[in-house]
């Protein structure tokens, strides 16, 4: 037999095949062993499986993925008036109007672009207008005259706000007013002076968007009028902000009016808030004998009225 020797011994050369036969196991078995530096790359590691994908033969294309679907958007709060008609127990005329800060919707009375004289509702516009065109001149107000400027919206003083108007060019200011926040009821008074400006309920509203987007006062000067309209203080603290809840009262933006029209005997009552998403408009004209706290009630109860939710 082929591979041994006639006396019967293993030959040399069955003694290398052996050899071979058991060196080419070991290999394998290293190859095989997890963690050896024979380890093959192909074999499959341990406590990996293949992917299904991979399994199947099948490449993985990302761009075939679905892709998610975007998150609706959040519903808009919505403001906190109703739109409706109210019939109040008021004596004379009133009108009101809100604007949606977001959307630039307006609702209001049938009446809402009927004109009234604003009294100092205009001082708010008068300091904007003056705030503006000094940023504008690369110049900042005095500490003096912003204390003055503090006098006229917290305090509504009458003797700084006509030196102030003579200052900006008395109803030249007033065209600025229709022009700069787009105006579209209102009237110049001539140089009858500032207190008999006329503007209507929804142009009241458009001029309290006009100084919260900035456009009135400019970007300089927005944040600290806005902050003088939330301190308004004394006889000038009434209207719509009363009828809110303290806690929100305090962030609403005001600047009222009111004066004795002897040459109509009648009452003229105005009234202007700024919240977070709106604006509001209210005005009123009722007879003379009723005096001043007879329209500023009535401005707090037509806002109560149109409240979702009376506090």
């Amino acid at each position: 037999m082929a591979g041994r020797s006639r006396n019967g011994e293993t030959s040399p050369l069955r003694l290398i095949a052996i050899a071979a036969v058991l060196i080419g196991l070991v290999l394998v078995s290293l190859r095989l062993l997890p963690g050896s530096p024979f380890e093959s790359t192909a074999a499959a590691q341990w406590g990996r499986g293949e992917s299904p994908a991979a399994r199947d033969g099948a490449l993985t294309d990302r761009s075939a993925r679905p892709s998610p679907s975007p998150s609706p958007s959040p519903e808009p709060e919505p403001l906190p008036f109703e739109a409706k008609e109210i019939d109040l127990d008021i004596d004379g005329w009133y009108a009101w109007s809100v604007l949606d800060r977001r959307s630039g919707e307006i609702i209001g009375s049938d009446d809402m672009d009927e004109t009234s004289t604003t009294a100092s509702l205009i001082k708010a516009w008068i300091v904007a207008d003056y705030l503006r065109r000094t940023a504008d001149a690369g110049q900042t107000p005095s500490d003096a005259k912003l204390a003055d400027l503090t006098r006229i919206i917290r305090d509504s003083d009458n003797t700084r706000t006509e030196q102030l108007y003579t200052q900006i060019g008395r109803s030249a200011s007033i065209k600025r007013l229709l022009s700069t926040c787009d105006l579209t009821d209102s009237k110049v008074s001539s140089d009858l002076g500032w207190s008999r400006t006329e503007l209507s309920p929804r142009d009241t509203a458009r001029l309290g968007n006009c100084i919260a987007d900035g456009t009135a006062a400019g970007p300089k000067w927005t944040k600290w009028l806005l902050s003088e309209m939330r301190q308004v203080r004394g006889a000038g603290d009434f209207g719509i902000r009363k009828a809110f809840p303290a806690a929100e009262a305090k962030k609403i933006a005001i600047k009222n009016g009111w004066v004795d029209r002897t040459r109509e005997q009648e009452m003229h009552v105005n009234c202007l808030a700024i919240g977070d998403t709106w604006t509001m408009g209210v005005m009123l004209q009722y007879p003379i004998n009723k005096g001043y706290e007879y329209g500023m009630k009535n401005c707090e109860k037509i806002t109560e009225a149109l409240l979702t939710q009376t506090p």
